[in-house]
């Protein structure tokens, strides 16, 4: 076998992966520790070799084609596949020991993500996993985090951010804030509880049947970055709110909250899984990102990404 082949075309594949989880070719060379040209001669290096294009390139953003998603998920399973080859080689015990210290938000962190922490620790009984509940961006050095759930945009361009969907938010208020709503520019005239990492003082509304936005502003009389803080509120009927539908969807379901104008609704947030860059990453971490993506496909109310 030719080695250095082998090893030209996994750097070539770790770039492209690198490219498609961190959303752009500055951001993929960044990550790297390289250059923007450089990512580029690797991106065209890795078509010219496959003999396909794999990305729609314009101004503003990236696109993966057909044969681009495809590269993806089959890079991705051989780029696993050799940091397991390469973790064994280094010692890496069948089953992993040791601590894995995790970050997410409340919401998540006390319900929707027990399911996979549970399997995780029947699993693998020498882990012990440190469960950090935070709504705040994490850091990974200082705090020694390995890996976490964040909502919303991701910033930190020295981060693999893995796209997991996108979770849908509606409009919900108590009944007596809803009974008389009929257009969105209703909204601005009633009270209102903010999230202060995704709205506060203006909230933007798409129609969903044609994708004409509104922006609305908006009074807030509670602002809150816990989203158990504003669903409760709302039910107490202290002001509207955008919320997450698993959040509130059996409120409504019971009558005691109203899906305001369902036509509306704010744009869909996205939900990344985030850890530091390496070039390879220990089987305790692994196996763990392994089951979150997993239940986050199978018990959140995101939408895949597209």
């Amino acid at each position: 076998m030719n080695t250095t082949f082998t090893h030209d075309r996994l750097d070539l594949l770790e770039t492209f992966v690198r490219i498609v989880e961190a959303g752009s070719l500055s951001a993929a060379a960044r990550q790297l520790g390289t250059t923007q040209p450089t990512v580029s001669r690797r991106l065209q290096a890795l078509e010219g070799a496959l003999q396909v294009r794999l990305v729609q390139r314009s101004t503003h953003a990236l696109r993966l084609t057909e044969d681009g998603q495809r590269c993806y998920r089959q890079a991705q399973q051989l780029l696993g596949d050799w940091q397991a080859f390469a973790a064994a080689l280094h010692g890496a015990h069948a089953e992993p020991e040791g601590r894995l210290r995790v970050v997410m938000p409340h919401a998540f962190g006390q319900e929707q993500l027990l399911d996979p922490l549970e399997t995780y620790l029947w699993r693998y009984p020498g882990m012990q996993v440190d469960w950090v509940l935070s709504d705040r961006a994490p850091n990974f050095v200082a705090d020694g985090v390995d890996c976490a759930i964040r909502v919303g945009v991701v910033e930190d361009p020295d981060t693999v951010a893995v796209r997991l969907g996108d979770v849908q938010r509606i409009l919900v208020a108590a009944p007596e804030l809803a009974s008389t709503l009929q257009a969105p520019e209703e909204l601005a005239a009633l009270p209102w509880i903010a999230m202060t990492q995704f709205y506060q003082t203006e909230l933007r509304l798409q129609l969903g049947a044609t994708g004409e936005s509104r922006l609305i502003p908006l009074r807030p009389r509670l602002a809150t970055e816990s989203l158990f803080v504003a669903r409760h509120a709302a039910v107490r009927g202290l002001g509207c709110a955008a919320l997450s539908h698993w959040m509130v969807r059996e409120d409504v379901a019971a009558g005691r909250l109203v899906h305001l104008l369902p036509e509306w609704q704010a744009a869909p947030l996205p939900i990344y899984l985030i850890y530091p860059y390496a070039r390879v990453y220990p089987a305790r971490l692994r196996l763990f990102l392994e089951l979150v993506r997993e239940a986050c496909a199978r018990m959140l109310d995101v939408t895949a990404p597209a």
